[in-house]
């Protein structure tokens, strides 16, 4: 598994996850050393945009957000999934797979994944992120049903 964080301006550096990944780990190995510092690059109005995945609702983690003084987009349980992120892992997956022969081994996948995550254009990034109003006009407006993102 790997963790990345994207923003109009900045991106976070992609970050290899072995094993499962705790709160605490969370915590250490992602929000400390690379979110904490992104947030802080782009300024006071940054909010970091995650998902109820368990490790990310810890209340080690939430203690964490509170005194590094986080802004956190509220994610309601049960919600659909619309961060562009997710769009984000998908063009990921879509490159990584133009490479072939497929990869030998996890160190050249890794290295590809990385490879094309520092690649992605600016600009797509910045339309995944700007097409969120409208991400969630459409949810909206379907009853939190299927739309076309």
């Amino acid at each position: 598994m790997v963790w990345g964080g994207i923003s109009t301006r900045l991106r976070t550096p992609l970050y290899h996850v072995v094993g499962n990944l705790t709160g605490v780990r969370y915590q250490n190995e992602i929000l400390q050393p690379l979110v904490v510092p992104t947030l802080q690059a782009i300024g006071p109005r940054a909010i970091l945009q995650d998902d109820n995945a368990p490790p990310h609702r810890s209340a080690a983690v939430n203690t964490f957000i509170q005194q590094a003084t986080v802004n956190r987009m509220l994610w309601p349980a049960n919600s659909p999934d619309l961060n562009p992120i997710e769009h984000m892992w998908d063009e990921l997956c879509r490159r990584v797979q133009q490479h072939h022969p497929p990869p030998a081994n996890l160190g050249q996948l890794l290295q590809w994944l990385q490879q094309e995550w520092n690649g992605a254009p600016r600009a797509f990034i910045c339309n995944l992120i700007h097409s969120m109003r409208q991400r969630c006009v459409e949810c909206l407006a379907h009853n939190g049903g299927h739309t076309r993102y």
